[in-house]
């Protein structure tokens, strides 16, 4: 059996731009058979969740309409990475924007890609730690976010009892596991 490879891209299909997403349609080829099929590429912005704890190890948490569930959602702040910026800084002044809340130190605890099947960007997640509130926040048009602080002991609930189900949520919150379990972090 041979390695698998990537499969050409032939032809860039047309675009759609959304503002937040771009979606086109490319035409690939199968490198086993050499056959063209149609893909569906959903081209975003690299994205930032924030794992932000204040002083008193309480977690600094955002509730919010979605509108692909049609419910409102318990999450960690987090948004859009601009171009040319770094994660870090994105992750910082997205905990700032909704939360009014501004981090003492940022650590970086890893990224995934949120749906590679069909998305082409990453999400990067962060740990914000001694988080201080500055402000009420500056949410952006459109938002609409109420924040709440839970005890951090009270993660393993939230995510059990079904409280958090955003995908993206759950996966930076085992990678703050991750970090919190290896030798010299903390």
């Amino acid at each position: 059996m041979s390695p698998i490879k990537p499969w050409p891209r032939l032809r860039r299909g047309l675009e759609y731009d959304y503002r937040i997403l771009k979606v086109r349609q490319d035409m690939v080829a199968d490198p086993r058979t050499g056959h063209e099929h149609p893909r569906v590429i959903i081209d975003c912005p690299d994205w930032v969740n924030v794992i932000a704890v204040t002083k008193d190890d309480q977690l600094v948490l955002v509730r919010q309409y979605r509108f692909g569930t049609e419910a409102l959602t318990l999450e960690v702040p987090g948004g859009m990475v601009e171009p040319g910026e770094d994660p870090g800084v994105a992750a910082a002044r997205e905990l700032e924007e909704e939360t009014g809340y501004v981090p003492g130190r940022v650590v970086r605890l890893g990224q995934v890609h949120p749906n590679p099947a069909i998305q082409n960007n990453v999400c990067h997640s962060y740990l914000a730690l001694d988080c201080e509130k500055v402000h009420e926040g500056r949410q952006d048009a459109g938002e609409d976010i109420a924040v709440e602080l839970h005890p951090r002991a009270r993660v393993p609930q939230l995510l059990q009892s079904g409280v958090i189900t955003h995908s993206l949520v759950v996966a930076a919150f085992f990678l703050e596991h991750l970090h919190t379990q290896a030798p010299g972090t903390r």
